[in-house]
This record gives C-alpha cells, structure tokens and sequence, in this order.
C-alpha cells in the first residue's frame, strides 16, 4: 500500500478522541445531507428535471424501437415477405438490450444533462454508434449467427434519423416553451473586464435567453461593460445572497487557482452552480458542432464529493477490494506485528487521532514505527522539519525504531488501515489524513480536501510523495476529487505498488 506522506509524533497514551477540531465551514451546506424526500420531490427544480429526463428517455426509447422497427421492416419487404406480426415481434426480442445500451451510453455522453451542457448531433451519432458496437460484440459472444449484418448498420441508420430528428424536434419544442414562460436563471459573471463583455454579449445573443445576467463582479478595476458592478471578490457570498443568484459564471480562463477554490465553495455553500465559460477561441471552437439551448457552452464545477451512484460504487470498490487485501495480506499483517511487538516496548497499533470527512477525528491505525516517547520530543525536533507548508518530516528521524524504518520505507506500516476502509472511515484512494499538529497549520482553502474521505493512497503517492511542495500535494487531491472514478481509483492503486517498491519520496 501506499506510503503516509507525512511522520507524526506517535502519542501512545492518545487512547481518548480530541475534540472536533475547527472546521471553517456552516453546518448548512449544499453537499451536506438533503432535505426530506417528499420536500425534495415536490421542489420545482426536481420537477423540472425529471420531467427533462422522462421526456428525453421516452423520445430515445421510441426512437431505438422505431429505428430496428423500420431495419427489419425494410428487410422483409426486400424480400418480399412482409409481415406486420413478424416484424413487431423480431423488433421485441432486439429492442430490450438495445434500449438498455442506449439509455446508459447516452448518459455517460451527458445527453440527459441540462439544456445548456447537453451535447448535440455529433454526440448523438457517437453515442448510436457505440451501441451498434457492443451489441454487435455481445451478439457474437452469445454465439449468434447471422447471415448478414444488415439488423446492425441498418438499425444504425434509422436510428440516427430517429433520435436526431425527435430531439431536434425536443429542443425546439421546449425552446419555444421556455421563451413563453420568460423561464430564466438569474447569474453573476465573474473575471476581468474583457472577458466580462465577451461573455455577456455572447449570452445576450442566444436563441433561447434562459440565463439573465444580473451584474459582474471583477478582479480588476470596475470596467466599463455595461452591466452592474455587484462589489468585489471577497464579498461574493453577499452578492449571490442578496441579489438571489442561481449560478456564478467565471468568465476568464487565467482566473487565479486559489480565488477559484474559494469562489467555487462560497458559491456550493449556498446552493449555487458554478460554471466555466471557455476563452473566445473555444467559443468560436464550439459553435462549429451544435449545441441546442445557449451559445456559449458552459461547464458545471461539481462540489467535491461523492454522493448518490458514485457514492455507491466507490464504496463497493473499497469494501470488497479492502477485504480481498485483508485476506491476501494477513500473514504479512501478523509477521508485522510480531516484528514491532518483540523489538520495543509499547503496542504494536499505534491509533493516530486525525480529522476525517468534514474534520471529524478518527482514529487512523499503523503499525507502530516510533519510541513510545516520541511525542514528548516533538517540540525539539520542530526546527529540523525538511518539508514545506504544513507538514512535518524528517529523514533521519531519530525516534525511529530499525524496525518501524523498514516499514516505513517499504509502507507496511500504513496497512492496518484498511481496517479503517472496512469501518467506512477511510477510503482506499483519496485525500491523506494529515494529523492535528498539520491540520492546524492548513490554510482555509487546504482543508477543503476534508470534505470527503480520506485515503489510504491517492494521487500523492504516485506523483512524488514526500518530494513535491505542499501546496503541489493539495492540487493533486482537488485534481483527483475533479476526475475521479472507479477506473482512476484502480489505476492509483496498481501504481502505488512500484511507487512503494522504488521507495520515491518514503522516509
């Protein structure tokens, strides 16, 4: 497993939890837990989204029908052997698994997402192909024989006819409603001047208006654009509160990590979406494919965390690939912890309380690698700390004992935590938990990474571990939080091994 990026001052008589540590966040939070099911469903937005999605899923599954309906119907009629029964009757013993690859493929390609992120022809076409090519593969798996391969590009074709049209015919049936209803979202552009402008006018000339910019707050000196200046950066949760905002725009593609960090949490704290508006060559990039309900595509930030599916499927990963490990590796677990146990005094667990999900501590298990003493040395050893920002490291350590350094350079000290990852209060990849002495030297934007599980090993063990600067390590998880799946979670996993067996950055 991956090594801990940091050395902490081992505390063997912390058997008590400290007290929550300072968490600088409003219990009330947008990623927080939702409100009751039935208020939830009766809210307006949900309405509205599932009538979207409802209405989406029925004119593709009508369109999928119709496509291997018209296929085998043409086929027949080639022939000249048509048959309404016969052709109805093919059509439902093909449509189950061809519907069910459509609805999931078109979901992964965000073709149920809102009017403003929804892709559009050419995605459509992608997507259809794709179906045709696992159904394809899953016909010829399951042993099917066909004397041609006409049912494949033939439903293909329809299809694309069918779908494309039905929702070409969608977007400018609900476009139309919506400009009946004066149906808009009220949003706040945020960068610098002429970006602002370019954004607004942009917006301003789209088809459908469902976005009504209400104003601009700029990182530079009020410009003048046209629009209402709404205060300055720092004061941005007033903004969006007092003039009701529904989303935040940033309008500049060299706007400043750190500043988007905070805006992008002000902003999910009170329920409000944040999107990117992409550079004027994008724009012009993007109008070349089209792109139903704005004219400039705009790209939702999510909060960090993993909720809903994702949740689900991250913690099925964990629980059954933690305790495949916990099986494979118990013999190296017990030689461990005979090893620690014969060689000092002292346990052999060592629990390290550390703030988790939200800043809540738990107590984080290792093997344990230092005297027993150790924390009682920690205030002297302060001024030979090698690392940058928070943390606290040093090579040669000398509250290491010979045995805990071996397991710190090869990371066996760090496998009881998947004891942690059984118990839900750790991930197997994510954010490291850092310990109360770090956590407390964290800046506000720093201990956003606490807003999911922590991880046993994550993005910071295979780029570098213990060489990169602090502030490095931190973009590391957020670029994590962005790109995350079960795919990106095995893949850290697999490169985590000859990260430990090259030692890179372990001491």
């Amino acid at each position: 497993m991956a090594s801990t990026p940091v050395t902490t001052p081992e505390r063997q008589e912390a058997h008590q939890p400290p007290q929550v540590v300072d968490f600088p966040f409003p219990q009330r939070d947008v990623r927080m837990k939702r409100p009751p099911l039935l208020g939830f469903v009766l809210r307006w937005e949900t309405l509205r989204i599932a009538a979207r999605i409802v209405s989406l899923v029925a004119i593709d599954v009508a369109g999928v029908f119709l496509a291997i309906f018209t296929a085998l119907s043409v086929k027949l009629a080639v022939r000249g052997n048509f048959d309404w029964d016969v052709a109805w009757g093919q059509t439902k013993d093909l449509v189950v698994l061809a519907t069910l690859v459509t609805l999931l493929l078109f979901a992964k390609s965000d073709l149920y997402a809102d009017r403003a992120q929804r892709p559009g022809f050419a995605r459509i076409i992608g997507s259809l192909f794709q179906v045709t090519v696992v159904a394809l593969l899953f016909a010829v798996i399951n042993g099917n024989e066909f004397s041609s391969y006409y049912i494949f590009y033939g439903s293909l074709v329809f299809a694309i006819a069918y779908v494309a049209g039905f929702r070409y015919v969608y977007e400018r049936a609900t476009g139309f409603i919506l400009r009946a209803a004066g149906y808009q979202r009220r949003a706040v552009l945020v960068g610098t001047g002429e970006h602002i402008e370019a954004v607004a006018h942009a917006l301003n000339d789209s088809p459908v208006k469902t976005i009504d910019v209400v104003g601009f707050v700029s990182l530079q000196p009020r410009p003048d654009n046209g629009l209402r200046s709404l205060g300055t950066l720092e004061n941005i949760g007033e903004v969006i509160s007092e003039n009701r905002v529904d989303e935040v725009i940033i309008a500049d593609p060299d706007f400043p990590q750190r500043e988007a960090v905070e805006l992008v949490d002000e902003a999910h704290r009170r329920g409000v979406r944040v999107r990117i508006a992409p550079s004027t060559m994008e724009i012009l990039v993007h109008r070349a494919e089209f792109v139903p309900g704005q004219t400039v595509p705009l790209f939702e930030l999510k909060p960090p965390v993993f909720e809903g599916v994702d949740y689900v499927l991250k913690r099925l990963f964990d629980l059954v690939v933690s305790g495949g490990l916990l099986l494979l590796l118990s013999p190296a677990l017990l030689a461990c912890w005979a090893a620690v146990r014969l060689t000092s005094r002292g346990p052999a667990i060592y629990m390290s309380w550390r703030p988790g999900i939200g800043g809540k501590p738990f107590a984080c298990f290792k093997f344990r690698t230092m005297s027993r003493d150790a924390d009682l040395e920690q205030a002297a050893l302060e001024r030979m700390n090698e690392q940058s920002g928070a943390l606290f490291k040093i090579r040669d350590d000398p509250r290491v004992t010979p045995v805990g350094r071996f397991l710190r350079r090869w990371s066996l000290d760090e496998l009881p935590q998947l004891f942690n990852v059984i118990r839900g209060e750790m991930s197997l990849v994510g954010p490291r938990p850092l310990p109360e002495r770090d956590f407390q030297r964290l800046e506000d934007w720093h201990k956003k990474r606490y807003l999911v599980l922590p991880g046993i090993t994550g993005l910071w063990q295979v780029s570098g571990r213990s060489e990169l600067d602090f502030n490095d390590l931190v973009r590391l998880d957020f670029l994590y939080l962005e790109r995350w799946s079960v795919f990106l979670d095995l893949s850290i996993l697999i490169k985590t091994i000859p990260a430990v067996l090259a030692r890179r950055g372990a001491f």
